[in-house]
């Protein structure tokens, strides 16, 4: 690592410390905006939003978890083997933290794709039909989404769009549980 920025040296801990801060402080966040929300609720709409919570929650944390352990390792593989011999790779700590959290910013809510999945069943926006039908769509537009998020290369692309792909038909199956287990009618 090389620092470029007089700076940095000083501030990317500070960055690094207000991210983690964010993540560790974020169930506490998500609960004040519950207490905000929870009294406008019908009492069937609070049953199913403590779930939901806990699964975001759960979600964002583990797609950070996934785009750690396994997307930034095979990406920094993958850019460093492909660098030139007489290149010799010393990243900007600036640049790689940026990198980093972006990474796992994007992991992170791209986890709560099945979530998104549920309340748009639940409220009635779509059907799990409709979304079965539309598949194909879907999986383009995982691909799509996934081609402006990543950094410009193929590796990191589908190991973005892969995951969104298989999270999808994660929240379309347990929408059609929730439809037969309750039948449920939007």
């Amino acid at each position: 690592m090389i620092a470029t920025d007089v700076t940095a040296t000083f501030m990317a801990p500070f960055k690094l410390n207000l991210f983690v801060a964010l993540m560790l402080a974020m169930p506490v966040i998500i609960y004040f905006l519950w207490s905000f929300v929870r009294p406008a609720l019908y009492e069937k709409e609070r049953h199913l939003a403590i779930p939901l919570l806990a699964g975001s929650i759960s979600l964002f944390y583990l797609g950070i978890a996934f785009a750690y352990f396994i997307t930034l390792p095979a990406i920094l593989h993958f850019f460093i083997s492909v660098s030139p011999e007489s290149v010799a790779p010393m990243t900007d700590i600036n640049s790689y933290l940026g990198f980093c959290l972006k990474l796992f910013l994007v992991f992170g809510l791209t986890f709560e794709i099945p979530i998104v999945t549920l309340v748009l069943i639940l409220i009635g926006v779509v059907s799990t039909q409709s979304l079965a039908e539309e598949r194909r769509f879907i999986v383009v537009g995982c691909f799509f989404v996934a081609m402006f998020v990543t950094p410009p290369d193929a590796l990191s692309m589908v190991m973005l769009a892969i995951p969104m792909w298989l999270l999808f038909e994660i929240g379309l199956f347990l929408g059609k549980m929730l439809e037969k287990r309750h039948a449920f009618k939007p």
